[in-house]
This record gives structure tokens, sequence and C-alpha cells, in this order.
């Protein structure tokens, strides 16, 4: 008798799959966040990439005033205003890159999404990340580097507690508008807040909840770096938090980003095209302007070195 043969009774998996339409999705970035700090800065925009910062000289003007009755005849003293001879002036930084594309590549396999401007969408998210970075951190202009020196303060325990956050509102007290901490450095002002039996309320923006402080948002950022990274990894770690006063009628903070760029694209950032090389390589110049400027010194102020590592336990005794 002859072996009898397993034949298949249906269409297979694999071979079905060949004439189905895969659903899918764009490229995705996994490190990008949503750059709150720029949301919730106001911005200026400038005509020639320069700020200059006006300021009176405090303390030292000739200018006196005279409260006195109706029938007093006393001489109303005369002055006026004096201005700083040399103001600061602030100019704008860039940061770039340059995205290579196959132009082939582009040619043959542009649907469903366009492969330049899947490139650069990708780019200019990156340039953005590093953007927010550099509002934080830069040497020149960024928050941490331009925090007077009045305006540093000290953990009272090494933790984030509300005394600390109420002494940072006592330094930022003419209208604050945001404190930006590392989601570590919130999660541990959370814990410390259950403690003692005051949790933060919750408020909301651009559609998202965000923790408050005496009616004052916690924005979140990975860009105040947890012991010089953006995510450490062990439960402990040093941190700082800041309180920002935002705009420029409050004398507080402003993001500076260049105007009317050829190329541009959105606020400070524009995309240019260089050509195609004899390689059919199309090169794509991309560029974001931008800087960051304190007003007065009180606009700003910073909470040091506070520890992310404390934890208590609530369970019953």
């Amino acid at each position: 008798m002859s072996e009898s043969v397993n034949l298949p009774r249906a269409l297979g998996q694999q071979a079905a799959y060949q004439l189905a339409n895969v659903t899918k999705t764009d490229a995705q970035f996994g490190a990008l966040t949503p750059r709150w700090l720029p949301r919730f800065l106001d911005w200026k925009s400038l005509e020639t990439g320069i700020f200059r910062l006006n300021k009176v000289k405090e303390g030292e003007t000739p200018l006196d005033s005279l409260c006195r009755q109706a029938d007093d005849d006393s001489k109303v003293p005369e002055g006026f205003v004096d201005y700083q001879a040399a103001p600061y002036e602030y100019k704008l930084n860039s940061i770039s890159t340059i995205i290579n594309i196959d132009t082939r590549i582009a040619d043959l396999y542009s649907s469903p999404y366009d492969q330049v401007n899947e490139q650069i969408r990708l780019a200019i998210e990156s340039l953005k990340e590093r953007q927010e970075s550099q509002l934080v951190n830069s040497d020149d202009y960024g928050l941490l580097k331009n925090v007077a020196s009045s305006q540093k303060i000290k953990s009272i325990s090494g933790a984030p507690t509300p005394d600390d956050f109420d002494e940072l509102i006592s330094k930022v007290w003419k209208e604050p508008s945001f404190f930006l901490a590392h989601p570590r450095a919130i999660a541990a002002f959370g814990r410390e807040c259950t403690r003692r039996g005051v949790p933060p309320a919750t408020v909301s923006y651009y559609g998202s909840p965000f923790l408050t402080w005496r009616g004052i948002p916690i924005v979140p950022t990975d860009k105040l770096f947890v012991d010089g990274i953006k995510n450490p990894q062990g439960k402990a770690g040093k941190t700082n938090v800041l309180l920002i006063r935002t705009g420029e009628t409050k004398r507080g903070v402003l993001g500076l980003y260049q105007a009317n760029l050829p190329g541009g694209v959105s606020r400070g950032l524009a995309v240019r095209f260089m050509g195609i090389d004899k390689q059919g390589i199309a090169s794509y110049f991309l560029s974001v302007y931008c800087s960051l400027a304190i007003l007065a010194d009180d606009a700003v102020a910073v909470l040091e070195n506070i520890d992310v590592g404390n934890y208590y336990s609530y369970k019953d005794k």
C-alpha cells in the first residue's frame, strides 16, 4: 500500500501574506519628548539675530520723589532715570545638521510615506530636542548656568519637599509661571507631599495633566539631568528644580528666535535644499536659531542638588 500524503486543505498564512496590504506607521523616534519648556516659554522674534537688554541703573538713579500736602509749598525734586551705558546683548546661536537622501530610494520607495519628508521630519524632531536641551544647559545662555547667585537655594532635607518649593516661590514671587523638573524629581516631590498629607492638585494644559504646587504647574523635562544623564537607571540621584517667570511685560524669561528665515518651516527653524551630487545624493541643510534671555535676576530660581531616591513605606504597623 502506498504511503498517504498530507495535503493542505486551505490556503496557508505565508502564501496569503503575499497578497495582503500591511498597515504601517510612519518612522517612530523613541527618544522624542513633549518638549514642554518651549511651549510654556514666551518667545520674541528678532530682526537681526541680536537682542539688547536695556536696564536702568537701579539704586544709582538721581530721581527722588516727595509726598506733600496740597498746601505744602516744598519744592518738587527734579531728576531723571539713568540707563546702563553698555547694556548686554544676546546673540542667537544655531543648531544645524545636514540630511543626505539617495534620490533613487526616494523615487522608488515613497509610498505611502514620502522618504524625503520622513527624513526631514525626524531630523527636525532631533534638532528641537537639542534646542530644548540647550535652553536648559547651554554654557552661553542656558537657564542653569545663568541663575543669579542670590536665586540659588539648597534643599532642607535633601529631598524636594513642599517647604523647598515654597522657598523657590519666595525667590520668584512676582507672578511665577511654572516649575521645571525632571520626571524623577516630580515623582520624588509627589512622595514628599503624600507623606505630609498634602497631595498636589492637577491642572490641564495643552490637553495633558500637570501636577501643581500653590497653583503653579510643575512642568516635566528630561533635559534637567539626574546625575548628568537623561534616563538614570538606579533609584538614587541628584538633580535641580527651576522656577521660572516668563514674559516680556513681566520682566521674565524670554525665548529668542530669528524671524522671516528663507526656507522657514517653524519658529526659528529653516530647511534649505543644497542640491544633488553626481551620485544622485540630495542634501538638505537644517538650522534652528535660538537663545534665551533672563530680563531680571528674580525671573528664575533654582533648587540645587536634590535627592530623588527617597522612598517611604506606608504599611500599617
